[in-house]
């Protein structure tokens, strides 16, 4: 893809940093159910409960209470925590190599839809794998959906981090493998990248940042 007038990416962390397999966490948390249960969280819909937490209207209590009421869950918290970091796998060394070299050329950010428990954990899988201090560390500036009260793929957040930053929609480019945030993102006026496996960052930027 044309770079040549990119001056700011916004990164999705989920899929494109961190690889991500959503029915891990699925598959888990219906492990607990003390019935058949069918738990509703996917890469393109989720059921309310899990906005509620991921815009930070509800605590990490009130979420795993919230899980145990609507699915009929008997679990300890960190039982559930457990089930719930399921999803969350690996960051390859390439990918946090490629952020140190390509934010000495661009301003880049990070966007992503997440929670608390979520963000203790891949810090933890950040501080136990790499020499960096932490992921935000890598971002001129980190945007938390449950600390920013704002989700993807509402318009809200990317028009936040534009006017904040003082960034032109036209140089700032917005990755992302969800197509909804996507789409979302070009109706502003962003330039955007679909990340569609197996397509990674490191063969998107491979000739050079």
């Amino acid at each position: 893809m044309d770079l040549t007038q990119i001056k700011n990416i916004i990164f999705d962390l989920g899929g494109v940093i961190i690889n991500i397999d959503y029915n891990k966490s699925i598959q888990e948390l219906q492990k607990l159910c003390k019935d058949n249960c069918n738990v509703a969280f996917s890469q393109k819909e989720q059921s309310h409960l899990f906005d509620l937490y991921e815009t930070g209207v509800s605590s990490s209590d009130e979420f795993r209470n919230n899980l145990r009421e609507t699915y009929k869950i008997e679990a300890t918290d960190e039982q559930i925590d457990h089930a719930w970091n399921a999803m969350l796998l690996d960051i390859p060394k390439e990918r946090i190599d490629l952020l140190l070299e390509l934010g000495k050329k661009y301003r880049i950010y990070l966007l992503s839809n997440t929670n608390a428990i979520h963000m203790k954990r891949f810090n933890e899988i950040v501080e136990h794998s790499f020499t960096i201090p932490s992921l935000d560390s890598l971002f001129e500036q980190s945007y938390y959906s449950h600390l920013i009260g704002q989700r993807k793929p509402n318009a809200p957040v990317f028009e936040m981090i534009l006017e904040q930053n003082g960034l032109k929609r036209e140089e700032t480019l917005f990755i992302d493998d969800s197509i909804q945030h996507i789409e979302s993102a070009k109706k502003i006026g962003l330039q955007t990248l679909h990340l569609q496996p197996p397509l990674t960052i490191n063969q998107v930027f491979q000739d050079g940042v």
